[in-house]
């Protein structure tokens, strides 16, 4: 998808802005994931800063690692410095426990390092990705964003994450189209521990998925007793039902570690387990 061009002005005048909104704050530290919304400010950042920007991946079980080698492709895109902080989230009960604040801990830990690297990494602050979009779903991490004065200049400059997208095609990043990537421990249901091995029998889940079917757009949701739950598009789901491609992926799954399959007949939903939210709490 390429920009119209009655559009260009107005999103190089966002893309200005934010670049402005970057410079105001010093040198930054951007908490980047590889995804659209963190490798535009990270766009930014280095408009804004160049060599003395710095992007931050978290390193852990609960990012792919196919995800990984993404943000690294896009720092390189996008020419900025980036720094893998291997964070340690699993450590802590608070996380592993999976109660509907998991994501707090997450970033809180994130945070937290790359907070005490602030002098190391010769920045004034952190930034993050978020954008006004995030304000009306379920998002503890921005409780942890405000507690260590994270920045959001998407949130602060307006911008949801239609204009995000424009932005990225804009700077011609090679994420503008890429679809959300929550991290793998958002597939575990809401009082499920989190464990390595749950969140890398998602990984190989999804990705023998994704070869069989050849859509990025999907998701293994852990469900109790070691349950499988498919979503993916509707107009992918008659293809799962093909007898030679259900077959296959009860005998994957099953090899895998989950105990029984199931497919989602309302298709993808992003964040589909908070809908189970005022139950667990």
């Amino acid at each position: 998808m390429t920009l119209h061009s009655t559009c260009i002005e107005t999103i190089r005048e966002t893309a200005l802005k934010l670049v402005g909104r970057l410079r105001s704050y010093g040198p930054v530290a951007v908490a980047f994931s590889g995804g659209v919304d963190s490798a535009v400010v990270a766009k930014a950042a280095a408009e804004a800063w160049g060599e003395s920007a710095v992007a931050v991946t978290a390193v852990s079980p609960s990012l792919a690692s196919s995800e990984l080698e993404i943000a690294r492709a896009e720092a390189i895109v996008i020419g900025i410095r980036l720094v893998e902080l291997r964070t340690r989230e699993f450590e802590r009960p608070e996380y592993r426990r999976n109660a509907g604040d998991r994501c707090f801990f997450c970033k809180d830990t994130l945070y937290t390092l790359i907070k005490a690297s602030l002098s190391e990494l010769s920045v004034n602050c952190i930034v993050n990705g978020a954008n006004t979009d995030d304000l009306g779903d379920h998002r503890p991490g921005m409780k942890a964003a405000t507690d260590h004065d994270v920045h959001s200049p998407l949130i602060e400059e307006g911008i949801n994450k239609v204009t995000v997208r424009e932005l990225a095609r804009y700077w011609k990043l090679t994420v503008a189209d890429k679809p959300a990537a929550p991290c793998l421990a958002s597939r575990i249901a809401y009082g499920i521990e989190v464990t390595e091995g749950r969140v890398q029998r998602v990984e190989r889940a999804e990705a023998f998925l994704k070869s069989l079917t050849g859509t990025n757009e999907l998701r293994v949701r852990c469900e109790a007793a070691d349950l499988a739950r498919i979503e993916v598009p509707l107009a992918v789901l008659s293809r799962l039902t093909e007898p030679a491609v259900r077959e296959a992926i009860a005998i994957e799954f099953r090899q895998i570690g989950f105990r029984c399959v199931t497919l989602d007949l309302e298709g993808l939903r992003s964040g589909s387990l908070n809908e189970l939210l005022p139950i667990v709490q």
